[in-house]
């Protein structure tokens, strides 16, 4: 069959024109591929064949508040493997094997992974400046070193507590962990492009994104403060081999922490060499215990605030012991005190007078202003790690919890909660929340960003109660218990505090913490030092072995301050060398326990002891036999099974 010319001529005329329409379509869509998208693809493309060598950012340094650094960093390379460009891989591993001190097989593993980009752990991260120079100086194809930062400590375990540790992901405790995310920074690179193998592209040239730094933190530290501090517990650790103690020191009028510190310590960048529990434990807030008599001041500001008792007008008399609910709670003075005044009755640290005071409040009183004061729930200071204290549930309160709690027993506290709560009792009656975090600065321009306020969490006493509570503590340090916080010149106030450890359940003959709260000057309290000394050898008390180290303390830090010494002051009953007494009358021990004479004992004897027990047998010299002061009495201990005064 024979098509005639025309159909040709018509078919050749569509396929013509469906070809132009075909033509100019793929033109359209390669000129928006290129002008309008070329960009973006290309960039997806390089994306594709782009490597990055991260450079880690600068962690924030950490200073106190008068910019002493405390912890900051020095530069500290890695090396890192780009396995895609190692021709030579057994010769590679060989030669860094070599440098980096491990073995050939390892490396092999590291340099052959199917990976992009490998550190090379452990010998090639944060290693010395001059062992990257010898990495450099190989000039191995794949092989990289990378900027790292390390951790440096100029004051080895100064303040280590509070600083905490960095791990490789950051900050795991103290101060590190809790700001973590405002000292860590953002990471810039170095960033390469490459073929499919993992080859660098000729032509193509790196690019640089700088890391952001992490922010500089000031601490409200004092370096001056917490060297005072960590120097006086050294010297205690040696003196009374205790297992532990701890020690804060607070500005009261705010909430600051100018010191706190524990022993044991240890270097933050050698965590692993010290124990767990001494890393990873922060005392000053882990550490919960019976305060003892300095939990009183919190009964006293609680009776002064109800109106409950009048300290100058109001005697009580001490027979030496109370009968509560079956229960019969001694006074540590046999025989008691006798008629007194409530004044003395705080001075003394007498436990029947303080019963009394709880009695008068009543268990919801009392209570009620135990929980106000921060007791039984978390200060909130801003570090991991803290405990919550326990109290007795209300319902559980009978006649016998509610006289122990008024004197410190059948409670547990932290040691910054006591100093908080005492804090508030002293400072015109506002509970301040604890922190540690002052400000923080920008490294770049050394601005200051942000600056934490004091946070008030309630008024709890008024300024009438609080004032009355600092001159009654201030007596105690003249002429109470507290003797030995005595500074000349300063206005202290400061009560003493025993109390055995719970061990098993059960109250320990033989374990105490001793503690002792001080603060000055008394009428405008400007700093705040608590310590507690955890089972000292020997036959120790709260007035002989915690007093001292607070008093050493204030000692220093005063005049540091620039608090001047002022001569008005409670009189101390003797003055040094002159009119203490040199002759003394030894008082009579046989009955006591341990934990009585613990409490308060004047200080007018040193003690030896022997046989094992709790309570005195027998006492060389006798009682009432005068003897130079200063001397030193021998008791022997027995056991005794009468111990009801403790529940």
């Amino acid at each position: 069959m024979k098509v005639s010319n025309v159909t040709v001529r018509r078919r050749l005329f569509i396929a013509l024109i469906v070809s132009i329409l075909a033509f100019s379509l793929l033109a359209v869509r390669l000129g928006y591929v290129q002008l309008l998208t070329g960009e973006e693809l290309a960039a997806k493309a390089e994306d594709s064949w782009r490597r990055e060598i991260p450079f880690s950012a600068k962690r924030g340094e950490i200073w106190d508040r008068n910019g002493v650094r405390l912890a900051y960093n020095i530069s500290s390379p890695t090396v890192m493997v780009i396995p895609a460009q190692i021709k030579d891989a057994k010769g590679t591993a060989a030669q860094l094997a070599n440098v980096l001190g491990m073995t050939e097989e390892k490396l092999y593993g590291f340099v052959t992974k199917k990976q992009m980009i490998v550190n090379v752990q452990p010998g090639g991260r944060k290693i010395t400046t001059e062992k990257a120079q010898q990495v450099r100086d190989l000039n191995l194809a794949g092989v990289v070193v990378a900027e790292d930062n390390k951790r440096y400590y100029p004051f080895g375990d100064f303040a280590s507590h509070v600083l905490g540790i960095v791990g490789l992901d950051g900050g795991l405790t103290g101060v590190e962990a809790k700001y973590n995310s405002f000292l860590e920074g953002i990471n810039g690179n170095v960033s390469f492009l490459s073929d499919a193998k993992g080859r660098v592209m000729p032509g193509s040239s790196d690019t640089y994104l700088k890391p952001k730094d992490g922010l500089n933190m000031v601490l409200t530290i004092d370096k001056q403060i917490q060297s005072i501090m960590e120097r006086e517990l050294d010297q205690a650790m040696v003196k009374f081999q205790a297992d532990n103690i701890m020690a804060i020191a607070m500005d009261p009028t705010n909430g600051e922490i100018l010191g706190m510190a524990s022993r044991p310590a240890f270097e933050p960048d050698k965590f692993r060499d010290a124990e767990p529990e001494v890393y990873n434990r922060n005392l000053p807030i882990w550490m919960t215990y019976e305060p003892g008599s300095t939990f009183k001041i919190i009964t006293l500001a609680a009776a002064l605030e109800e109106n409950k008792v009048n300290l100058k007008n109001e005697h009580f008399f001490d027979p030496g012991a109370v009968e509560i609910g079956g229960a019969r709670l001694r006074c540590w003075k046999k025989g008691g005190h006798g008629s007194q005044t409530f004044l003395e009755v705080v001075q003394n640290s007498c436990n029947p007078g303080f019963v009394a005071l709880g009695n008068r409040l009543g268990k919801e009183k009392l209570f009620g202003y135990i929980r106000d004061f921060g007791f039984g729930t978390k200060t909130g200071i801003d570090l991991g790690g803290e405990e919550n204290g326990i109290l007795f549930k209300l319902k559980q309160v009978g006649p016998v919890e509610l006289a122990t709690t008024a004197f410190g027993q059948g409670v547990s506290v932290t040691p910054i909660q006591q100093i908080t709560a005492v804090s508030a009792a002293i400072n015109g009656g506002v509970l301040y929340k604890p922190h540690v975090a002052k400000s923080w600065v920008n490294p770049e321009n050394g601005e200051t960003v942000e600056t934490v306020e004091p946070e008030a969490v309630r008024q709890v006493v008024s300024e009438k109660t609080s004032q009355q509570v600092r001159e009654a503590l201030e007596s105690v340090v003249a002429k109470g218990t507290g003797k030995n916080a005595f500074i000349d010149g300063y206005r202290v106030g400061g009560k003493t505090g025993t109390a055995q450890k719970v061990i098993n359940g059960r109250y320990s003959p033989s374990e105490h913490i001793v503690s002792f709260v001080g603060f000055a000057p008394a009428d405008d309290p400007k700093i705040v030092v608590y310590v507690a000394v955890d089972n000292p050898q020997g036959i120790q008390f709260g007035g002989v072995v915690a007093a001292p180290i607070v008093q050493a303390i204030l000692a220093d830090a005063l005049p540091y301050m620039g608090i001047t010494p002022r001569a008005k002051q409670i009189e101390r009953e003797y003055k040094y060398g002159d009119a203490a007494p040199r002759i003394v009358v030894v008082p009579n021990l046989v009955g006591k326990t341990v934990s009585d004479i613990y409490e308060d004992m004047n200080m007018n004897f040193n003690l030896t002891s022997a046989g094992s027990g709790n309570t005195v047998i027998r006492q060389a010299p006798a009682a009432g036999t005068r003897v130079e002061r200063g001397s030193t009495i021998r008791i022997y201990l027995a056991k005794e099974d009468d111990e009801s005064h403790h529940h």
